[in-house]
């Protein structure tokens, strides 16, 4: 399965899920004006990549790698909030599956509104983050 790049614009944060490291991440301002058709192609290679997951584990019998899914968003608007939401309960479903999955939540130290979000998250789904305090200046 290709990794899924899509470069960031003005108003839609990159992605960048990569299959050979298994690490994906979500980095930017999430504003689309069309948040569906943004966030559509993004679910459905997620659900793909579910079939690879099963496959790697029932038929390999390999679920040795973690996949590191980091979000660092610096501001997302109520649409695109709802979008990030179904993705984290996609990962809820792998961890609920027995995938290895690791989501860090990455945060400006001077925002605390970011951690705010990243913490209601977490607890509206059930779902244990790492959050990372970074420094962007």
């Amino acid at each position: 399965m290709d990794s899924l790049i899509i470069p960031p614009t003005n108003d839609s944060p990159e992605v960048k899920f990569d299959t050979t490291t298994y690490r994906f991440s979500i980095i930017g301002e999430s504003r689309p004006e069309n948040a569906g058709k943004f966030y559509d192609p993004i679910i459905n290679w997620l659900t793909e990549f579910e079939n690879i997951l099963y496959w790697r584990k029932h038929e390999m019998k390999d679920n040795s790698s973690t996949v590191v899914f980091v979000f660092k968003l610096d501001y997302f608007n109520s649409t695109s909030a709802k979008h990030i939401m179904d993705i984290l309960l996609m990962i809820k479903r792998f961890i609920g599956q027995g995938y290895k999955v690791n989501v860090e939540w990455q945060y400006d130290k001077y925002t605390e509104d970011m951690l705010d979000a990243g913490t209601e998250f977490s607890n509206m789904i059930g779902l244990n983050f790492k959050f990372v305090e970074i420094d962007v200046d």
